[in-house]
């Protein structure tokens, strides 16, 4: 019975990174289709089957090597298509672009509630609290990883959305000793910053 509950315990944080992640593309896709792009939902994207979102690295390699050698909680999955010219206004794009982290962020918020709301009527136990706990760090670690703004992280596709003139080359973006660096880069600032948040978000349940 305690390996079980170990294997879970284990598994379980890593069942909320995948689905975190895949969450975050669809609302990519999501805000493009809102706003008249059928690509992502021609593409099948827009499913909460994990399968066509999952690239093998990045969905699986990355989130359990973070996690197991420093307990962080990084990854991405297969980025979502759009056409941009069928998105209407900078604001438009930008909208695309955020709405990855927002969701991260709602995920968040809705789970923090969740949490204070059972805390306050006395039902909230240890698992439970724990495991509502790693739903409300997995979003926000992915939403900070996405708002560096350093490409190809969402930040910068951000500010790239609104000035169009800082637009990168795809070929340096997508270079894998870039994609090492970036990482790394990203890695260096959530050590530093992220216990600050993650003291601050334990404060505010309490």
């Amino acid at each position: 019975m305690n390996e079980i509950l170990t294997i879970s315990q284990g598994i379980f944080p890593f069942i909320i990174i995948l689905y975190s992640i895949v969450l975050h593309e669809i609302a990519h896709g999501y805000a493009a289709y809102i706003q008249g792009d059928e690509t992502a939902n021609r593409a099948g994207r827009l499913t909460l089957n994990p399968l066509p979102h999952i690239d093998i690295i990045g969905s699986i390699v990355v989130p359990l090597f973070a996690f197991l050698s420093a307990g962080t909680f990084f990854g991405w999955a297969k980025p979502v298509p759009y056409n941009a010219y069928n998105i209407r206004t900078r604001i438009g794009e930008a909208f695309v672009a955020a709405a990855g982290i927002l969701t991260n962020l709602l995920i968040a918020l809705i789970a923090g509630i969740i949490f204070k709301v059972l805390a306050s009527s006395g039902s909230l136990s240890v698992g439970v609290g724990s495991a509502i706990f790693t739903i409300i760090k997995v979003n926000i670690s992915l939403a900070f990883f996405n708002l560096i703004p350093i490409p190809p992280f969402d930040g910068m596709s951000i500010i790239q959305a609104l000035f169009p003139r800082m637009r990168i080359n795809s070929t340096v973006i997508y270079n894998p000793l870039y994609m090492v660096g970036a990482i790394l880069v990203a890695s260096v600032l959530y050590g530093m910053i992220m216990p600050y948040v993650f003291h601050l978000v334990a404060i505010a349940l309490v």
